[in-house]
């Protein structure tokens, strides 16, 4: 049989490269002559930079930038040397995880260490840059990224207004003088899971300044700033972007991204399941092991699971998920391709406790859940009989996302 392993990592638990390797074990035991692809993934979230890092190779390099609070951090992004692109995630930057909850702070924080992120990138030869803007902890519209890259927003003295969600409401004019040279020809890209607009109550005040410690007053406020930025960018650059779905991701990261940087919006497991061929990978499978995390009705919605049903439907191939968690109504999977969910604790348990044993669960249930699937007689099913097509079917560096050809 010829099984693809792809799934996503779990969160504050397993890379997505190790939940490959319990996947990939519990298959072993239970088909040693299997041919197993291993494709890890991601979503644009936590674990991007790592899943393409795993699945293309490439350089990971490591910076000290602004962290969301302006006090340094150590950073990393994926340089790609061949294709002239890097892999950039706001999470490692300007993350909400590298802040402790009495930090939060939506009107204090900044998106500039990302931007530190992407020029360096730059400086050593990108042309192409992906940004994962999932888990960040400002709500700066995207000013903090854009000024490391030469944007100058300044009030109506002329001073530098600080890149974060207090000033915003301070901006008067954007200088982009200083980027136009300096960026001809580099193209950036955002991996983006959310259609929020920038403003109102689907915007990204609103939605997203809550966890990131916004009260109901600095939501009002927040969101008045935006406003200002989206007024200021439509006046001075021509663009209105306010209400394009997907400008209230990470903050307004989205608008930001697009309107000083030209940068087109995609779901980021899209891109990442273009970049690590997976369409290929899937020719001639039996069956395909997807797994995060936990999965619930929001999983549907732009998460990595739902991306690898969603393809491995395409060609009629049997799509199984594993989840540390199952909750809610997540039976909308059965529709986009996922045929079944199965939770890896085996009996009452701590989250600690099945953070803990995470590989063996996760092997162990494997273990069980490909026993249940052959029982059924369901072996081989999507695979066809040509023994030939199943053997060219293992490709799974097959470049399918024109971005980064």
């Amino acid at each position: 049989m010829k099984i693809v392993v792809a799934p996503n990592a779990f969160k504050n638990g397993l890379t997505a490269g190790e939940a490959c390797a319990a996947i990939a074990a519990g298959v072993e035991r239970i088909l040693p002559d299997a041919m197993i692809v291993r494709i890890p993934i991601a979503d644009g979230g936590d674990g991007l930079v790592a899943a393409l890092h795993s699945a293309l190779g490439g350089q990971i390099v490591k910076k000290t930038v602004t962290g969301p609070l302006f006090a340094k951090v150590e950073a990393e992004f994926l340089f790609l040397p061949d294709r002239k692109a890097a892999v950039v995630e706001m999470a490692r930057a300007s993350g909400l995880a590298l802040l402790r909850s009495e930090e939060r702070n939506a009107r204090m924080t900044t998106s500039r260490g990302t931007g530190e992120l992407a020029m360096a990138a730059i400086d050593m030869g990108a042309e192409r840059i992906l940004v994962g803007i999932g888990g960040s902890a400002s709500n700066d519209g995207g000013v903090g990224f854009a000024s490391a890259l030469g944007v100058r927003f300044l009030d109506e003295a002329g001073g530098e207004v600080r890149p974060i969600g207090e000033d915003l409401g301070k901006i008067a004019v954007i200088d982009m003088s200083d980027v136009e040279g300096r960026l001809e020809g580099v193209d950036f890209e955002a991996a983006c899971d959310v259609d929020n607009i920038l403003t109102g109550e689907r915007g990204a005040s609103a939605v997203f300044g809550p966890q990131k410690g916004a009260t109901l007053d600095d939501v009002r406020f927040l969101n008045r700033g935006l406003g200002t930025l989206a007024a200021r960018v439509r006046d001075q650059l021509g663009k209105d972007f306010e209400t394009m779905p997907g400008a209230g991701a990470a903050g307004g990261m989205g608008f930001g991204l697009a309107a000083f940087l030209g940068a087109r919006l995609r779901p980021g497991v899209e891109i990442v399941l273009d970049m690590v061929g997976i369409d290929g990978a899937l020719v001639g499978a039996d069956l395909v092991f997807t797994a995060e995390g936990r999965i619930d009705f929001q999983t549907a919605f732009g998460k990595g699971p739902a991306g690898v049903g969603r393809r491995a439907k395409q060609q009629g191939i049997p799509c199984l998920a594993l989840a540390g968690g199952l909750s809610g109504d997540f039976t909308n999977l059965h529709d986009l391709g996922i045929n079944a969910c199965f939770s890896l604790c085996t009996m009452p348990m701590s989250l600690d406790a099945a953070m803990g044993n995470a590989v063996r669960l996760l092997t162990e249930t494997t273990g069980q859940v490909l026993r249940a699937f052959l029982a059924g007689g369901a072996s081989g099913a999507g695979a066809g009989d040509d023994d030939d097509h199943r053997r060219r079917g293992i490709c799974h560096n097959e470049d399918k996302n024109e971005f980064f050809r």
